[in-house]
Formats: C-alpha cells, sequence, structure tokens
C-alpha cells in the first residue's frame, strides 16, 4: 500500500507542477489540474476497494494522512476555481471579496475547533472512530457529506482532515492576492526595501538564481542580474565577480547563506500556526 501510494502522489503531484510550470491560476489551467486530481484520486479508490488493508493501522494511516493528501489538493483547486470565477472588478471589491474569502474560513476553523486541535496536536486515541469506516458517532460533529459519500472509501472525519489542509493552503493564497492587491492599487506606494544582509550574502544568492536559470529563460546576463539587485535593494555589491570566486575558493562551507535559508523555511514550515 505505502509503495503504491507514495509513487501515485509523487506522479500526481510531477503532473500538477507540469501544469503550473508558469506559476499561473488561469481558469483553463486549473481545471486541467482538476482533472488530473480526479483522475487519480479515482485510481487509489479502485485499488484501496479491490485490495483493502491488512490491518486497522493501515486504514486509520490511509484516512487520517493519505487520502486527505489528495483530496485536499482536489479541495484546495476547486476553491480558487470558484474564487477566480466569481471574482469582481475593482481593486475595493476585490479586497472585501478576498476578505469576505477569509472570514469563511474563520467561521470553519471556529466550528471545528476541538478537531482542529485534536488533529494538530496529533491525537490518536479516537481514530478507530475517525478514520474506520462504518464506526462513525454523530455526536463527533459530522459534515453533511459523510452522509453522502461512498461508505467504502469514506471515514467520519477523513473529508475534514483535507479541508484543514486545503484551508491552510486557501489562507495563504487569499493573504497573497490581498497582498498583490494592494500594491496594484495606484492609491498605495510601494515601500523601499533595503538589504541588510551582508553582500557576500546577496552575491551568493544571485549567482544561485542565475545558475538555476529563472530569469529570461535563463538567458540573462549575470551583471543585468546584479544590478538589478543592486537597484532594487540599494546596495553597490562591488566587485560582485571577486566575491564569488572568493567563494568559489571556500574549502568548506561554500553556500552558507543558501544552507542557512533553507534552514530557515524549512524550520518556518514545521511551525505550527493556528489560524
Amino acid at each position: 500500500m505505502e509503495k503504491f501510494y507514495n509513487e501515485t502522489l509523487h506522479k500526481l503531484e510531477t503532473e500538477i507542477n507540469e501544469l503550473e510550470i508558469e506559476a499561473d491560476y488561469s481558469i483553463q489551467r486549473i481545471e486541467a489540474v482538476i482533472d488530473v486530481i480526479l483522475k487519480c484520486l479515482s485510481e487509489v479508490k479502485k485499488y484501496v476497494l479491490n485490495r483493502g488493508f491488512k490491518s486497522i493501522n493501515e486504514e486509520i494511516h490511509f484516512f487520517k494522512c493519505q487520502k486527505p493528501a489528495i483530496v485536499s489538493k482536489l479541495i484546495y483547486y476547486n476553491a480558487i476555481y470558484k474564487i477566480e470565477t466569481k471574482k469582481p472588478y475593482g481593486a475595493k471589491p476585490i479586497r472585501k471579496y478576498l476578505n469576505d474569502e477569509l472570514k469563511k474560513l474563520k467561521r470553519y476553523f471556529d466550528n471545528n475547533l476541538e478537531f482542529y486541535k485534536y488533529y494538530r496536536t496529533s491525537n490518536s486515541f479516537i481514530d478507530d472512530k475517525l478514520f474506520v469506516r462504518g464506526r462513525y458517532d454523530i455526536k463527533l460533529s459530522l459534515d453533511t457529506f459523510y452522509f453522502e459519500a461512498d461508505r467504502n472509501f469514506s471515514t467520519s472525519h477523513d473529508y475534514k482532515v483535507a479541508k484543514i489542509i486545503a484551508n491552510d493552503r486557501i489562507q495563504v493564497y487569499l493573504e497573497d492576492q490581498l497582498h498583490n492587491t494592494a500594491y496594484r492599487d495606484k492609491s498605495t506606494e510601494l515601500p523601499k526595501l533595503n538589504w541588510t544582509g551582508s553582500k557576500t550574502a546577496l552575491i551568493e544568492l544571485i549567482y544561485a538564481l542565475h545558475s538555476q536559470g529563472v530569469f529570461d529563460n535563463g538567458n540573462a546576463d549575470i551583471k543585468v542580474i546584479a544590478k538589478t539587485f543592486e537597484r532594487i535593494f540599494n546596495i553597490d555589491l562591488g566587485d560582485f565577480y571577486h566575491t564569488f570566486m572568493e567563494l568559489k575558493s571556500r574549502k568548506i562551507n561554500r553556500t552558507k547563506f543558501l544552507d542557512s535559508l533553507c534552514d530557515a523555511l524549512i524550520k518556518k514550515m514545521d511551525e505550527k500556526e493556528e489560524m
């Protein structure tokens, strides 16, 4: 089961990444992503119904962790699709609309606070009631969705886990949209940013981005990239090529700043934050 699931999830995420290669949330692209997820979910359902589970623990793990990881993607992209197709025109109406969507997430959080606490604190003492098929308890705040779902491929709370995972991503999306809308508003001036890290760190970052070919499909000149960063972050990098050569000559920690970025990001991702 574990091997099949991991291979299926990897294939799904690869296909989604390929569709999102331009980081564009166009309606057509979202539709294509949803179609890919539905096909994946259908394959997983077929496999589960044919194979079954070797133990209660395997069943709990599937409905608590594995199925929600896929279903959450479906909920997320379906939500983004609805948000984008119903978005009004004008900066102020858009801000109100996005804030109203955030309020919906907050209401869901408030209405399911006890389960949020149970799930996010990694509790498991009633998993056999929440994530085993046919063992629902009406007193445990069931979504109406459960009564309409296929009982052979659903438990009372696997959808709720998927909803929690999806809502976290939807919240980030909405907040990013609000941020972008604020800066597109002509009445809001973009604040100036000053680079307060070391010059060496910024040069290390610039060369990493240049090596990855993320500007102009890899055709941007390193000098142009460096000068752009100097202008944006109000800093004089001096002889950045000489600094890069010094980085190359290091015996250890040649990517010290990039490594620290990776560590900081992973730490941020691991933080458990309430909505």
